[in-house]
C-alpha cells in the first residue's frame, strides 16, 4: 500500500511509520515537494501518483462537497484524525497515529473499494472506524 501523509500530520511521525509499516510506501507532502497544494490538486494528484491512503488532520473535507467529490474522485482511502491544542495535543494525535495505522493497514488491505477513516484518540478503547461511503455515505457524499 502506498500512504501519503498530508502536510498538516506533524513530519516526525513519517520515520516511525516508515520503520513500523516496511512493507508499505509512506510519503509525506513536505518529503514530495507538494507543501501548499491545494487538496483539490493533491487528491487527483496523488491517486494519478498510485497512493492508497491520504491521513490527514483536515476533518471538513467532509463537510465540503467538493472535496468530498474530490476525495470519492480520488477513490483512494480516506483516514483523518483529531489534534488538541498544544504540545499534548500533538503527542495524543502522533500517539493515536502511529497506534492504529499497522491494524487500519492490514483491514484497508482487505477491504474492496474506498473506505473512509476516523482515528480515534487514545482515550477510547478502539483505534480507529472505518465507513464504507457507497453504503454509509457522509452527508457531500457524491450521489
Amino acid at each position: 500500500m502506498r500512504i501519503l501523509l498530508d502536510e498538516d500530520v506533524p513530519i516526525q511521525v513519517l520515520d516511525i511509520l516508515r520503520h513500523i509499516l516496511k512493507s508499505h510506501d509512506v510519503d509525506h507532502v513536505q518529503i514530495i515537494h507538494w507543501k501548499g497544494k491545494k487538496d483539490l490538486f493533491l487528491l487527483a494528484d496523488a491517486a494519478a501518483r498510485g497512493y492508497n491512503l491520504l491521513v490527514t488532520n483536515d476533518r471538513k473535507q467532509l463537510s465540503d462537497p467538493i472535496e468530498c467529490s474530490a476525495i470519492k474522485k480520488s477513490g483512494m482511502h480516506h483516514a483523518r484524525y483529531e489534534q488538541a491544542a498544544g504540545v499534548r495535543g500533538l503527542a495524543l494525535a502522533v500517539a493515536a497515529i502511529i497506534a492504529a495505522m499497522p491494524p487500519l493497514v492490514e483491514e484497508l488491505e482487505n477491504q474492496g473499494g474506498q473506505r473512509l477513516v476516523r482515528i480515534h484518540s487514545l482515550r477510547q478503547r478502539r483505534r480507529f472506524d472505518v465507513t464504507n461511503p457507497v453504503t454509509d455515505p457522509p452527508r457531500y457524499w457524491p450521489r
